[in-house]
């Protein structure tokens, strides 16, 4: 179907505040962490929390979703979660409570399967990569706004009131969700040859391996500990927030290019390979940079290389699925990026706690590098 301006209005606005109320305290997460006593290991627990339960709910709610016809309920659901998981931390903060926090923001995250399907049945099947393109760019916008309200709130009342910015975010978002046109697709009983049908669709896993790469180093580094670097070169509350804005600012107009236009110009492969060969490469570098300038210009360069990757591999994952098997698949593509969302801050942790933060980068960074080969493996 061919949306109309009103549609695309609604949904543009409910992504962005969605993506606002989970990412509205992220540039200050492991900071704050830190300064309420939490060691490397546990902050890249917290970091990592958010994608372990996306892992495990992404894949049952894509078939559920398929299995009713049904997207809006689940949208709605997703933005409820974020404001209560906001609320948490803001009238409790504590470590713990940051812990509970972001394992229910990837509750609420692991809805973005339904957001990404209802809004790619907008458009023919065979444009998947460029409505995937479009919604992402919603929201890195949501994220972006959120993050430069969100440095000058931490700076006038402190980072306990970022929570309070994610829970009005949320609840903005939930009342224009109220409004989104829903794509109806037929009831299905389910059926299991079906879904392994689905599951064992060799692009699906493709680009879902690749995923969990581009993942891996995101939340390491970008969501994870690169501001731990920055507060430890002096970085302050603004200056944090405006490290994570040059990492999302790129997905704004590079996730659209990286869609539609790369491909046509340099084709699927070679996009891929430069956008994974300058993420690898600039995880290696970040540890080694001396000043906070330096770790501003490889931030962004590194947002635009995770950004010529991420929304060509969702797209390229449900490009050749039937309308009624997309929530699965993307559930299922989801589900296991979530492994990258849940292994990197992690594992940077722990080899930063044990060996120092400059080989938990580099062991990171040298660990996307495996991303060649599988690229290597991929149709055009």
């Amino acid at each position: 179907m061919k949306p109309s301006k009103h549609m695309i209005t609604i949904f543009a606005f409910s992504t962005g505040l969605f993506w606002f109320s989970l990412y509205a305290y992220v540039p200050e997460l492991s900071t704050y962490a830190e300064s309420l006593g939490a060691s490397y290991k546990l902050i890249g627990l917290i970091t990592g929390s958010y994608g372990l339960t996306q892992l495990l709910l992404r894949i049952p709610l894509g078939i559920v979703s398929d299995l009713l016809g049904r997207r809006k309920p689940f949208i709605l659901m997703g933005l409820v979660v974020a404001i209560i998981s906001s609320l948490i931390t803001f009238i409790n903060p504590s470590a713990s409570s940051l812990l509970i926090t972001r394992l229910l923001a990837g509750v609420s995250a692991a809805t973005w399967v339904v957001f990404t399907v209802l809004f790619s049945g907008y458009f023919h099947e065979k444009e998947a990569t460029k409505s995937v393109g479009y919604i992402n760019s919603y929201n890195a916008l949501g994220q972006l706004t959120s993050m430069i309200l969100g440095g000058i709130i931490s700076w006038r009342f402190g980072p306990r009131y970022l929570f309070l910015l994610a829970l009005i975010g949320a609840l903005i978002g939930f009342v224009i969700a109220l409004f989104i046109t829903e794509v109806n697709h037929n009831k299905r009983p389910f059926n299991l040859t079906n879904y392994l049908q689905v599951a064992k669709n060799p692009m699906l896993l493709r680009v879902s391996g690749l995923a969990i790469l581009s993942q891996l180093i995101t939340f390491a580094t970008a969501f994870g500990f690169v501001p731990v670097l920055a507060k430890n070169m002096g970085a302050v509350n603004i200056q944090l927030s405006l490290l994570t804005i040059l990492a999302i600012l790129p997905a704004i107009f590079i996730s659209r290019l990286a869609g539609d236009l790369f491909p046509r110009l340099w084709g699927i492969k070679k996009t891929l390979m430069i956008g994974s060969l300058i993420s690898a490469f600039l995880c290696i570098l970040m540890p080694l940079i001396q000043n906070l300038t330096g770790l501003y210009i490889a931030q962004f360069f590194s947002g635009v290389g995770r950004s010529m990757v991420f929304p060509l591999l969702m797209g390229l994952g449900i490009q050749n699925v039937p309308g009624h098997n997309r929530a699965s698949a993307m559930g299922l593509f989801q589900a296991i990026y979530g492994i990258g969302m849940v292994l990197g801050p992690i594992l940077l942790g722990f080899i930063g706690d044990t060996f120092g933060l400059v080989a938990g980068f580099m062991f990171t960074g040298l660990i996307g590098f495996i991303s060649l080969a599988i690229i290597a493996q991929l149709d055009e």
